[in-house]
């Protein structure tokens, strides 16, 4: 069912693969738990140098743990607080080069020094957020803001 596949080299390009990837597997699923949890899976094979992937779903006012790969994660963060709270109530996507310099910073994993969130957004409205940390300073840049970006307009259409 599925196979790991030779990523290209090129940002754009790995990126273009990673959509196309992930909308052949979800497409079909219309369970959110399922898809949710394969996405996390792929983006966990996907990058390298990162030590979570995974996603918190909007719960009345605050985010929820989702489906994740990863050690244990903090569950409940409020609107606002941290960089998925901060991300969900702007819906702006958010790298964070150093994740200690981030004021209100949660941390769920000691070892994180560097995270990139994406919103998901249904309607306008906050669905969750996608989180990727890693162990390294300075680990995401703006082309896998925008890349991520791609991959969760596809993921919505499949949840």
């Amino acid at each position: 069912m599925f196979t790991s596949i030779e990523y290209s080299s090129n940002p754009q390009e790995k990126y273009t693969q990673l959509v196309a990837q992930m909308d052949a597997l979800l497409t079909g699923e219309t369970n959110v738990c399922a898809n949710l949890s394969n996405a996390s899976a792929v983006l966990n094979q996907f990058f390298d140098r990162i030590n979570w992937v995974g996603f918190y779903l909007m719960d009345g006012d605050e985010l929820v743990l989702g489906p994740f790969q990863g050690l244990p994660a903090c569950i409940r963060i409020p609107l606002g607080r941290g960089v998925c709270g901060t991300v969900a109530k702007t819906k702006e996507g958010l790298i964070v080069p150093d994740v200690n310099a981030f004021p209100g910073h949660i941390a769920c994993d000691a070892a994180s020094r560097s995270e990139v969130v994406v919103p998901l957004l249904r309607d306008g409205e906050v669905f969750g957020v996608l989180d990727i940390d890693s162990p390294e300073l300075n680990r995401f840049n703006e082309e896998d803001l925008e890349g991520l970006k791609q991959v969760v307009e596809v993921l919505m259409k499949h949840i």
